[in-house]
């Protein structure tokens, strides 16, 4: 039985001697903050409210969002984007429309009203900020790789000349 104790309070040592020499525990989502802390939140910029369409950056980009929306309701009872965006209230509103695509089902059906797949907005479109980006970026659109490189951009420009 003495084998058997000496091993266990070898092990309790040997277990309290490696928690005593551990650096703090920090989890890599939180930075060097401790689990016990709180983070220091993020700054937060403030959201451009223009009210003009920004060109979009590639083919189907969803369109950023031009104005704030703070306090809008967005959830499975109402839907603030709707009040201006939905097709029956543009004349009023002057909002730019629901595309198609936000009427049909994932069959490609178009349904009368707005798709449930389609309901929840900022699943794709976002606001923007006024903030510098947190990563370098040397994103160019296609239209820039075309012009420096001299490819066509259409069928027609495609075509030989006779």
């Amino acid at each position: 039985m003495k084998p058997w104790r000496n091993l266990l309070l070898f092990g309790i040592a040997f277990s309290a001697a490696a928690l005593a020499q551990q650096p703090r525990l920090v989890d890599p989502l939180r930075g060097q903050t401790p689990l016990a802390e709180e983070p220091r939140p993020p700054v937060l910029y403030n959201t451009e409210n223009k009210d003009l369409r920004r060109e979009r950056a590639y083919t189907m980009q969803p369109p950023t969002i031009p104005h704030k929306i703070d306090g809008y309701q967005l959830d499975k009872r109402a839907n603030r984007c709707l009040f201006c965006h939905n097709r029956d209230r543009i004349g009023e509103t002057q909002a730019i429309p629901l595309s198609i695509t936000h009427y049909m089902d994932r069959d490609g059906n178009v349904r009368a009203a707005i798709s449930p797949r389609r309901y929840f907005c900022t699943t794709c479109h976002v606001v923007q900020t006024e903030a510098r980006p947190l990563v370098d970026n040397d994103f160019l659109d296609v239209d820039t790789v075309l012009k420096r490189t001299g490819g066509a951009r259409t069928p027609a420009e495609r075509i030989p000349a006779q």
